[in-house]
């Protein structure tokens, strides 16, 4: 198994920077806007996201959630080990309001698949986005792209990108894995 660097620490910084600029551009005091972090890596990004909005850009009272899609995939009973659910924590109506989803990585879309339908739970959104930090571009099965994107990678066969956070992982980073 061999691992190729993609974004070190530094390329990851710079790319948080530019989507919470893109994120300003959109969405201005985010009044009407909530972030929505998928369990269990994306909140991840919707945090670091977050603190940045509000201590380097001065924005405040930015609604912060967590979804979890465990029972809302389409393999919930195809998976020979039981799957693990995180905790949605979401203290809000999303009723009108304009949603952004936040994941580390979008594969095939099915998460985000997923995701769509567990929000529905919570209210009807007027609008919902999607911010990921890695676009595996060739690799969806479902029609889904996203708003905001940090980086696009070409993965191709048993290629796997692992996204590395500090909080986690001990370290900003994203590697291109080779099996």
């Amino acid at each position: 198994m061999s691992q190729k660097v993609l974004l070190t620490s530094k390329e990851v910084n710079i790319i948080l920077h530019r989507l919470a600029c893109q994120l300003i551009e959109k969405h201005l005091d985010f009044s009407n806007t909530i972030l929505v972090g998928i369990q269990p890596r994306g909140t991840f990004l919707a945090e670091r996201l977050k603190d940045l909005l509000e201590n380097e850009y001065k924005i405040s009272k930015i609604a912060l959630g967590y979804l979890d899609i465990t029972f809302f995939r389409d393999d919930f009973r195809r998976t020979e080990k039981p799957l693990e659910a995180n905790k949605t924590q979401i203290d809000f109506i999303v009723e009108d309001k304009k949603v952004v989803f936040i994941d580390d990585v979008l594969y095939t879309g099915r998460s985000i698949r997923s995701a769509l339908t567990a929000i529905q739970s919570f209210g009807r959104p007027s609008e919902i986005e999607l911010l990921v930090l890695i676009d595996r571009r060739f690799s969806r099965h479902l029609p889904i792209q996203p708003d905001f994107r940090g980086r696009q990678v070409d993965a191709i066969n048993d290629e796997r990108v692992k996204v590395c956070w500090t909080e986690q992982d001990g370290e900003d980073a994203v590697y291109l894995i080779n099996k």
